[in-house]
């Protein structure tokens, strides 16, 4: 009973997945946002990293896990994940709970899947919020939002 409703889950994942990709920015029950980038890899991460100082928000590293991967002797498609924030707003999350530091600083993945399809991922900050039991941080998880959105959007497949 439980092998059968444990593959009917696993089943229903995959075909979810294969038969509906999200196109545009779609959270999920995980909190992942996926956005497919109208950019190639490199130029992808190069415009992230150019909004980011435009906005003057402090860029802690660019993290090349395909290189890193390699080095280990492991096939991996292009991956790597932009870390960044505004420790002015990124600290208030943590003042609010001190386990939030899990997810802060801001984790921004950019990857190419076997399509050759590239696309961000981040993780949503309601979820983030509903996660750590954040109820007293409104407006500034709905800045954090605000942000990241405005920062894919200068990739975003429209």
């Amino acid at each position: 009973m439980i092998r059968r409703t444990f593959a009917k889950a696993v089943l229903a994942l995959v075909t979810a997945a294969v038969i509906a990709p999200p196109l545009a920015a779609q959270p999920r029950e995980n909190g992942v946002i996926k956005n497919r980038s109208a950019y190639s890899m490199q130029e992808t991460i190069d415009r992230i990293t150019k909004d980011i100082a435009d906005k003057k928000i402090k860029l802690f590293d660019v993290i090349d896990q395909a290189k890193l991967a390699k080095e280990a002797g492991v096939e991996l498609n292009p991956s790597t994940l932009i870390v960044f924030g505004n420790p002015p707003l990124g600290t208030q999350f943590l003042t609010a709970k001190a386990e939030s530091g899990l997810d802060w600083p801001v984790r921004l993945l950019v990857f190419q899947n076997d399509k050759g399809e590239v696309w961000t991922a981040y993780t949503e900050f309601a979820w983030i919020a509903r996660r750590h039991g954040i109820k007293n941080r409104a407006p500034q998880f709905k800045m954090a939002s605000e942000v990241i959105a405005s920062i894919v959007s200068s990739v975003k497949l429209q």
